[in-house]
């Protein structure tokens, strides 16, 4: 997309600290919009919504959406600069609902509970939220070259670098924070779901041994 990325979000080194909740739209957007442009984007999305319950994500084009509004193609164009950006604004209200969840919500997925409970509700959590929107997930996948400089992704691995500070404060949380995020990785959780036909419930479990031998928490025995 030709707009710019939002800012980096770095944790503080108090680990106490949480990163603010990052806002996913571009400079200019709501509430700065006049009133007729954020009717115009509220439309062009309703379409697009249309066309991903009728023919999934792969059903929108930026001229499918044209047609679905009754709009010239431009407009759609001018509106969301492309695909990428249009699929990225429609998973932005789950996006913004999910950082609330972490950040101010009830614990353990937020504040008040352990670090080490907080990165297991946060993976669970994560996983359940990519798995609803998976179609859309993937195919607002950025390229490689921008994937891991994308705000939103950033926000979520500073999430998990201030945990992991918190839990295994003599790591490298960056790398560490980047092995986790791989885990649920929406092309990772697509293989694993759909190709694989594994339940989410085995890789929630996944997650939880995996933080539990990273944090070297001791496990429940086996029953």
């Amino acid at each position: 997309m030709s707009a710019l990325l939002p800012p980096f979000v770095n944790p503080s080194d108090d680990p106490a600290t949480e990163p603010e909740l990052l806002q996913l739209e571009q400079p200019g957007d709501e509430p700065c919009l006049r009133a007729d442009a954020a009717r115009n984007r509220a439309r062009l999305l309703d379409a697009a919504a249309r066309l991903v319950a009728e023919h999934g994500a792969a059903g929108v084009t930026m001229e499918a959406v044209a047609v679905e509004a009754n709009v010239g193609k431009g407009t759609v164009f001018r509106r969301f600069g492309d695909r990428t950006g249009l699929l990225n604004a429609l998973l932005d209200h789950s996006a913004h609902t999910f950082q609330a969840a972490f950040l101010s919500g009830p614990a353990p997925l937020g504040p008040g509970a352990p670090p080490v409970e907080r990165l297991h509700a946060f993976g669970h959590a994560l996983l359940r939220t990519t798995t609803d929107h998976l179609d859309l997930q993937l195919a607002a996948e950025a390229p490689a070259d921008r994937r891991f400089a994308v705000g939103a992704w950033r926000f979520l691995h500073s999430h998990v670098v201030m945990l992991l500070r918190q839990c295994v404060p003599h790591a490298d949380h960056e790398l560490l924070a980047h092995a986790l995020m791989g885990y649920l990785n929406p092309a990772f959780v697509h293989h694993m779901v759909r190709q694989c036909g594994e339940p989410l419930e085995r890789l929630e479990a996944g997650w939880s041994d995996l933080v539990d031998r990273i944090t070297r928490t001791p496990q429940a025995p086996a029953v």
